[in-house]
C-alpha cells in the first residue's frame, strides 16, 4: 500500500508531502514514476512529492495519513532507513 502525508513541508518556495510504501521500495519507485516524480525525489525510504502532485497521488490510490503515521508505517514494515544507515 502507498501512503502520503498532506503537503506541509516547506522547501524552495513550495510545500511537499512524503510518499512511502509499506510493501517494498520497488512499489514506491514504480508509483513515483507513474506520478512523474524524478528519482532525485527519493530520500532513503520515501519520495518528496510537491503539493501540485498530491491530488494525482491520491487519485491513483495513495492513502492520506498523518506524518506520524508515515513514520510508524515505515518502522512497522521494516523499510525505515535512518540517515546513519543510508548508503552514500
Amino acid at each position: 500500500m502507498l501512503y502520503l502525508d498532506r503537503p506541509a513541508w516547506p522547501w524552495r518556495g513550495r510545500l511537499w508531502s512524503h510518499l512511502i510504501s509499506d510493501v517494498s521500495p520497488a512499489e514506491l519507485h514504480a508509483f513515483a514514476e507513474t506520478l512523474g516524480v524524478p528519482r532525485r525525489g527519493f530520500d532513503r525510504d520515501h519520495y518528496d512529492i510537491p503539493a501540485d502532485r498530491f491530488p494525482a497521488a491520491v487519485w491513483l490510490g495513495a492513502r492520506v495519513v498523518s506524518s506520524r503515521e508515515i513514520v510508524r508505517l515505515l518502522h512497522a514494515s521494516g523499510l525505515r532507513r535512518p540517515k546513519h544507515l543510508a548508503r552514500p
